[in-house]
């Protein structure tokens, strides 16, 4: 199967919300204002429930009780706005999908997220844009699912969402892996370039021009992956991409003894994908 072919298909590519798509477009736009983007969302009452939520949530600590889009808007950050309504709009477009665990889909995205913005705190480079494209890395999974579900599910059977070797057995199966088909799908929601190409390069960070957030999405994945296959400490010691995380001077012990749990960096999060 081609990779258009794939997209061609009736379901494969989600509709998401029109508020959604200009929250997108506004990544390109440097002059768009906050209070220009709070009454898009103020609109949309699923998304500014949400966001309402997430502004009050523990994540935050605000002190006060924020009442308006506007307010959350101004106190959250545009970028982390964006961020967020990216975020529910993604996962809000894919509703069921046969042999796909939803739940766990994303509670791994969004561990991968929140590892994917802690480093990129560390390394001090963009977090939000760090956070939305660990969020968005494995999404081309659910397109496959959605525009090939009897092939999907019989890869599925070779290797599961989370097993390391899904890539190979993908591009084996289709002639693409779910990176491609995510990036794909990044350019026809008209997101930048630098998103598709984070997504596409994760799973080989090392294999052409050398980039540093592609490269903490590689090592968010994995981390991600360690926590939903409850890894001991000898298999996060054995499966360490320890040549990626020395291009960035990361040591296993960052992960392991540094980083706050993953519970810590995702509370009230969940939000987002629920």
């Amino acid at each position: 199967m081609k990779l258009e072919a794939l997209f061609e298909q009736q379901n494969a590519l989600p509709s998401i919300p029109k508020v959604v798509q200009e929250v997108i477009e506004s990544f390109n736009n440097e002059s768009v204002s906050i209070e220009e983007i709070g009454k898009k969302l103020a609109a949309d009452q699923v998304l500014s429930a949400k966001i309402l939520r997430l502004a009050n949530s523990s994540y935050y600590h605000v002190s006060r009780t924020i009442g308006t889009v506007e307010d959350a808007v101004m106190m959250l950050g545009f970028m982390t706005v964006r961020t967020l309504v990216v975020s529910t709009g993604m996962a809000g477009s894919f509703k069921k999908l046969p042999g796909v665990d939803l739940k766990l889909f994303w509670r791994y995205s969004l561990d991968t997220a929140v590892v994917a913005k802690w480093l990129a705190k560390r390394q001090k480079v963009n977090s939000d844009f760090a956070f939305t494209v660990g969020l968005m890395h494995a999404i081309g999974q659910l397109v496959i699912h959605a525009g090939a579900p009897e092939q999907a599910l019989a890869v599925d059977k070779l290797a599961g969402p989370l097993d390391p070797r899904r890539l190979d057995v993908e591009r084996q199966s289709f002639g693409f892996d779910f990176s491609e088909v995510g990036a794909e799908l990044a350019k026809r929601w008209r997101f930048p370039d630098a998103f598709s190409e984070v997504i596409k390069n994760f799973p080989q960070p090392l294999a052409g021009q050398f980039d540093t957030v592609t490269a903490i999405v590689h090592l968010a994945a994995w981390r991600a992956r360690a926590e939903e296959n409850k890894y001991s400490a000898d298999e996060l010691e054995s499966t360490f991409p320890g040549d990626v995380a020395a291009r960035l001077g990361l040591q296993l012990s960052v992960f392991t003894e540094e980083m706050p749990p993953l519970a810590e960096l995702s509370e009230g999060m969940q939000e987002l994908v629920n």
